[in-house]
């Protein structure tokens, strides 16, 4: 019993960790623009594809890994320079949503059309050979996913919290014409927090890979399941976004164990039902107050 239940969570952290750097990509760019970017989960999609193509060129595996997150960087500017600028401050909430809809489409049409449909695979980072934990096995390339994410969270605290590029982020998030007043370029914080973004979901792309293969079309569903993870922890808060890629791996992944796999993709789902009923702001969201 015991051995099965830590099967199931090793799993689920796994898979977790890299939901939370979906969610964080999109914390990120909520709170510099407002904007939800359903294309986050190209981002994904490009880490992973992006180190496979750079590998099948003869390029080692570190070098094929940077040059994939960078690639899915340069695409994150491209939509936020050619989709989400041209739009202003005209545009709506759902306005700005359809266009990272039809972003993420243009991108995965490419890839498709360059790479193909086919399943792809990368090589483990450190072999397949599972460690043995009180009965359950654990894969060596589970502890790169949940040890680069944890790094990844630590050096977003220290970006945010000590460098001026993630404080002028920070003050653009929290009040955007005051930033602007001080001197602060807003549009260079939205070029970065898209580049960001996308680095963060190329991150989770390249990590996952080894563990479940990748296609084109994979960023759909990491993507959703991305925004429900930022949902359930608080649309906005960084802190949140971890806790809730974390909470939401280990349910689908408690779920499959102990009910059925069957319904794995749906509890995502059936959690956002709930979360918007009875946790509007999710469990780390900010509460906001009425002036009277």
């Amino acid at each position: 019993m015991l051995a099965s239940f830590l099967q199931f969570l090793f799993s689920g952290l796994t898979v977790g960790a890299t939901y939370a750097l979906a969610a964080l990509g999109f914390a990120i760019i909520y709170n510099a623009s407002g904007v939800i970017n359903f294309a986050q989960g190209e981002f994904i999609m490009l880490g992973g594809m992006g180190a496979v193509a750079f590998t099948a060129m003869g390029l080692p595996l570190p070098v094929a890994i940077f040059l994939a997150v960078a690639l899915a960087s340069l695409v994150g500017m491209l939509v936020n320079k050619f989709a989400i600028e041209p739009a202003g401050q005209q545009a709506d909430v759902v306005a700005l949503i359809i266009i990272t809809i039809g972003a993420s489409l243009v991108v995965r049409g490419i890839v498709q059309v360059t790479l193909g449909k086919g399943t792809h695979a990368l090589a483990p980072f450190s072999g397949d050979q599972p460690l043995s934990i009180a009965g359950a096995s654990l894969l060596p390339q589970s502890l790169w996913v949940m040890g680069i994410a944890a790094l990844v969270v630590i050096l977003l605290g220290w970006f945010f919290g000590y460098s001026r590029q993630g404080k002028a982020m920070l003050a653009t998030a929290h009040n955007k014409l005051a930033a602007e007043l001080v001197g602060i370029s807003t549009r260079k914080v939205m070029l970065m927090s898209f580049a960001l973004s996308a680095a963060l979901g190329a991150v989770g792309g390249v990590l996952i890979t080894p563990i479940t293969y990748t296609s084109y079309d994979v960023g759909i569903m990491l993507g959703l399941k991305g925004f429900v993870a930022a949902t359930l922890g608080g649309l906005g808060s960084s802190l949140g976004a971890v806790i809730g890629g974390l909470m939401l791996g280990v349910l689908e992944a408690m779920t499959a164990g102990y009910v059925s796999s069957a319904y794995k993709d749906a509890m995502p789902f059936v959690l956002i039902l709930l979360v918007l009923v009875f946790m509007p702001r999710g469990l780390l969201g900010a509460k906001l107050t009425d002036r009277v």
